[in-house]
């Protein structure tokens, strides 16, 4: 799981618990001015992943670290499907980050606002 909040203009992603060790990153900043936007989306974690590279996945249990899809990187750390939040950027490593978070309305909603506050 993730714990995702805002510093002055940056969006930090922190990876939790053992996440750490199967996602090979323990910390994402993102500066708000790269962010396009925010989505709750339980569905994602059936779309196609790509080439894992770093990373763990083991279908129905975790998707993990770093997967290659269509030229493009994407962030993973999602146990619980239910709780999937992806996070679109613009000009970073990746192209978008699909997470876990406790309550992924409030993560969206607060992502949302900090964009909106810019």
């Amino acid at each position: 799981m993730a714990q995702i909040s805002i510093d002055g203009e940056n969006l930090v992603v922190e990876i939790e618990g053992l996440d750490k060790l199967w996602a090979l990153k323990s910390r994402l900043v993102i500066p708000l001015a790269n962010v396009r936007g925010a989505t709750a989306d339980p569905g994602i974690v059936k779309e196609p992943k790509g080439l894992r590279a770093p990373g763990a996945h083991v279908p129905g249990v975790i998707t993990a670290g770093t997967f290659h899809l269509d030229g493009e990187k994407v962030f993973w750390d999602v146990h619980d499907a239910a709780k999937a939040v992806v996070v679109e950027l613009a000009d970073e490593r990746y192209a978008r980050l699909v997470v876990e978070v406790a309550d992924p309305r409030t993560t969206v909603a607060l992502i949302e606002q900090a964009k909106a506050a810019r």
